[in-house]
Parts: structure tokens; C-alpha cells; sequence
């Protein structure tokens, strides 16, 4: 494995340590890391996370994340040696609430009709 995957993965274990057990922000939901991604000269790293939860939620835990920032980059830099601390960055990634919306539209196109709409159905035909 490459040297910035090898980094990327113990980025994204340290920032998911550190805000499901360190961080005590209330405003912070269900919040999993899903991946970690370095520029070239391992010196930038956008996080992308997810969030169960409303809109509120989402919103909230943005916030708390950005306040937190400097927290997590120190952490972060203390437990991965390396000569300098990379600069963190948070997004949002909506990727699998669209996927679980694709889904249920795609099973409500398989689902059979009704007993009563197919019925009904077929007394328009006529």
C-alpha cells in the first residue's frame, strides 16, 4: 500500500477516535468518516463524513466540526508522526442518503400495483 493511502487510513482512524470519544460537543450527531483524501504533498486532507439525522442535524454538526478543527488537526498531528501537522478539512458527503432514495424509488417501480388500483385499472380500460 502506498505511503498516502497508508496516511489517508491512519487519518481517518485518529478523526474518528477523536469525535465519537474525545469531542463533547452536544451538537455533534451520528457522525461516521468515510474517507480521507491527500493532496500529493500530504500536506492538505479533506475529510468526508456522513450524518444520520434531519437537516438540523446536519447543520449543527457541520458547525461543531469547524470548531473543533484545530482540536482534531493538534490531536491528530501529535498521534501521526509526521514533519508537519496537515491542514484538515471537513465535508459533507450526501452520497448514501441519495443512494437510499434511489432505492426506494426503484422498489416502488418493482412493487407490484394494489389489488384495488389494478382493479381499477382495468375498469378505465374498458
Amino acid at each position: 500500500m502506498p505511503r498516502r493511502e497508508r496516511v489517508e487510513e491512519a487519518i481517518k482512524k485518529e478523526v474518528s477516535t477523536i469525535i465519537h470519544d474525545e469531542l463533547k460537543d452536544p451538537r455533534i450527531g451520528f457522525v461516521t468518516v468515510i474517507r480521507v483524501e491527500l493532496s500529493k504533498d500530504l500536506r492538505n486532507a479533506e475529510i468526508f463524513y456522513s450524518v444520520l439525522g434531519k437537516e438540523d442535524a446536519h447543520k449543527k454538526t457541520k458547525l461543531a466540526l469547524d470548531s473543533a478543527l484545530g482540536y482534531i488537526r493538534s490531536l491528530v498531528a501529535q498521534r501521526i508522526n509526521m514533519r508537519f501537522a496537515t491542514e484538515l478539512m471537513f465535508k459533507e458527503d450526501r452520497s448514501s442518503e441519495y443512494s437510499v432514495r434511489i432505492e426506494e424509488i426503484l422498489n416502488e417501480i418493482k412493487a407490484p400495483p394494489a389489488k384495488g388500483t389494478d382493479a381499477k385499472l382495468k375498469g378505465e380500460a374498458q
